[in-house]
Order: C-alpha cells, then structure tokens, then sequence
C-alpha cells in the first residue's frame, strides 16, 4: 500500500500525510501496521470541556523498502503538540538521575569544560541542562513549551521557546558562538523536517562538536512490544541502520551507538561532522549486527509485531473483566504520553479505569485525552482505595511499587501492562 492522504474527518490544518521517506526521501512506503486512530497524546482537557469530543489521528506505520525506517507519515501541527505541553522531566526521580549520569558521561567521554556551550534541543524544563551548568558550562535550552520555557528560565537554565529550525541555528552560531555538544533527547523522533534538524545543528556545532541524542530504539520497541511509544509526537522509530545512511546523507557520521535503559529501551546515538577527528566506536557495528538479527529491516518483522500486540491486548482485558466481574475498582498509575496509545488500542475507557493517579500538578485536576477520565494526586489512593492500579507508566514500575507500600499493605494489586501483563 502507498501513502494516500488520510480521511480523518479532521480540519485540512491539522494534519497533513507526507508522501516520502523523511530520512531518505524514497517513496516505496509500505503500511505494515495500524493502531487505533487516538487524540494527541498529551492532550489532557480541563473539567469545562469534559463532554467536547476530540478530534482523533490515524497511526499508521510505514516501512521505506529503500533505506528500511519505520515512521508515521501523518503529520499533526507541532503547535497542537507542543506548545502547551504538559509533561516536564523534573517530577520523576528515576528521570532526574537518569539525566545526571547522561551528563556525567558526556562531560567525562568528550572533555567538555567551562566555558564550552552545551544546547538542548526539547530541553523542557531544563533539567539535563542543570546539570552541566553545575559544572561551570554554558547552557541553553530551546523548547516551544511557552509555559515550561518560561518556567525553566526563572528557575536559572535560559531557554528559548521556540521550534529549533536552519534559521534559528543561523541566528544562534551568531550571537552564541559554536557549540561543543548539543543535545536531543526524545525529540530527534519528533521532528517531521529532519533533514532540516541535521542541517541546523551541524551549522551550530563546532568543528570537534557533538550531537547525542536519545530516543525509543526500534529492537526494544518490538522485542518487548511497546507498542505505546508509538504516538503522534514521535513521527520516527529509529534503528541504526537507516540512521547512519541519513547522517552520511547530510554530512555527519554516526560515531556511537549506545543501549541505555530510559522508556524500557532507548538508543543514545552520538555524530559529528564528517571528517572530524573521532573514530567510529564499535558500538555501531555491533547494533548492526543486532538489527539484522531481529530483522528489523523486514517488512514481515512488523506485521508479526502486530499481531503480538494483539496477543497483549487480550491478555491485558482478560485480567481486568475478571476484576470487573468481582466488583473491584482500579485506578490508573501514572499518565505518560505512552498511556493514551495503550488506552485507545486496548480499549481501556471508564468502563474499566475509575481515575488515573499522576504526580504532575500540571496534569492534576485535567481529563485524559479521548476517554476523559479524571486525573488526580497520589492523596485519592487513600481517599478512594481502589482494589487495584494499572500502571500506564510502567517503564517506572518498581519505582511506583516501592513508593505505593502502603496500597499494597492493605490489599491492593498492580497490574503491570507492558513488556509483559504482570498482575501482583
């Protein structure tokens, strides 16, 4: 199947459907699998507009026969996206020390030292950021969360709200001088444009400047099927192969390819620009090697996916009937971006979820995005005891266990959905 435009009942702004590879251009674009068309996945509704429906967007997956990346060709406005986004790094623990060992690493690995500047692009609230000005680096963050930008400025890490594009990349070299790292974590799958991404920061690197960047790595996303990463924010699901095609393509060259835990499994991939003095680590070659093995350049590989997440589905909704069927409550934990994916593809609507417990005072007192179930703090756990808790953020699960003792001591479960349904 090629990629036509979509019919979405939606408004012709809203989302557009490109027709061609955005790492290689091709278009031999093969559909190999479909998720429930959802809302935005961070698009919480305040109590007002509770009973508005919300307009909903197609996951379609295409495979590129030519350069094998795997992405979403139906492209939502990044203003509906972004710009009043609700999901700020600081409020999970387990976050907050996995951004320290982040810098730590990059400090150490590339000799970064006062007064080198250190960008990030999607820097949120700034929290990596922090990390390196504590070491006496120059930092500045970008990000079009108006709110979180401003909110990030005032508490001491400058950024700028706004989409990093060529011209801003112009416009910073300029006043700023050249950068010796810059940083995109969970974006770099964000941006339709990313060849125009690429060319940016290359013109706002240094000479001897890196790029690192993390984001959900395909061989974890279908090795442990986690299929709820898959959300309109993220328009790329990156392997290595088709990735250091692109950089060649546009003057860069992978140099590393790491493995790293965040979101049940990331890639953290490092490039600079061709020719610079780095060699090329064994880490790429060797995730090579691995794609290959899982055949992650197959289109066959994805429909197989498919039907694993099917097989999840079941299981999942079979646990939760019986539960229903019993008399029991159960809350959600927990209400990540990946939870609106999940919820839509298992159909898990109010039938099944009482209220959703999230940390965030920004998602507090909001509704989920399409089933508009009510999100509230940790406090209604003890003031409405639900029987148990499906934990949406189940990347954070032993985390959210060992801080919910409490629940479980006076008899409530956990239901785990993902890499495997868990009930305990």
């Amino acid at each position: 199947m090629t990629a036509t435009q979509p019919k979405t009942g939606a408004g012709p702004n809203a989302v557009r459907r490109r027709a061609d590879c955005r790492l290689c251009g091709s278009k031999e674009l093969e559909l190999v699998f479909a998720l429930t068309p959802t809302p935005p996945a961070n698009a919480f509704v305040p109590a007002e507009k509770r009973d508005t429906p919300q307009q909903r967007f197609p996951l379609d997956l295409f495979f590129c026969r030519e350069c094998t990346h795997l992405q979403l060709l139906d492209v939502v406005d990044p203003a509906l996206l972004f710009e009043d986004y609700v999901y700020v790094s600081g409020t999970s623990p387990v976050f907050v020390n996995h951004f320290k060992g982040y810098a730590e690493d990059m400090i150490h690995r590339f000799g970064l030292k006062a007064p080198d500047l250190v960008i990030d692009i999607g820097s949120n609230d700034g929290t990596l950021l922090r990390f390196f000005k504590d070491k006496g680096l120059q930092v500045l963050g970008i990000d079009p969360a108006k709110k979180i930008a401003e909110q990030a400025t005032k508490a001491g890490v400058k950024t700028m709200a706004e989409f990093f594009t060529p011209e801003l990349a112009e416009r910073l070299r300029r006043k700023e001088g050249p950068a010796q790292l810059i940083c995109a974590n969970n974006v770099f799958a964000h941006a339709d444009d990313l060849k125009g991404m690429v060319a940016g920061i290359r013109h706002l690197l240094a000479p001897d400047g890196v790029f690192v960047f993390e984001v959900s790595y395909l061989a974890d996303v279908i090795n442990k099927t986690l299929f709820d990463t898959i959300y309109h924010e993220h328009l790329a699901y990156h392997a290595v192969k088709p990735l250091q095609r692109f950089f060649r393509d546009n003057g860069m060259e992978l140099i590393e390819a790491l493995r790293v835990d965040s979101h049940g499994g990331s890639l953290r991939g490092m490039a600079q620009r061709t020719g610079a003095k780095r060699d090329v680590g064994a880490s790429v070659a060797e995730l090579l090697a691995l794609e290959e093995k899982l055949g992650l350049h197959k289109a066959e590989t994805y429909r197989r996916f498919d039907r694993q997440i099917d097989e999840r589905r079941r299981e999942l909704v079979a646990v939760l009937k019986s539960l229903k069927a019993e008399g029991k409550r159960i809350a959600g934990f927990g209400a990540p971006a990946k939870a609106t994916t999940l919820m839509h593809h298992f159909g898990l609507g109010p039938e099944y979820l009482d209220f959703v417990v999230d940390d965030s005072p920004l998602k507090q007192g909001l509704f989920t995005p399409g089933h508009h179930i009510p999100v509230l703090s940790s406090k209604a756990l003890e003031e409405r005891r639900p029987d148990a808790l499906l934990i949406l953020a189940w990347n954070f699960a032993p985390s959210i266990i060992e801080k919910n003792k409490a629940f479980a001591q006076r008899g409530g479960r956990f239901i785990i959905p993902l890499p495997k349904v868990e009930y305990r």
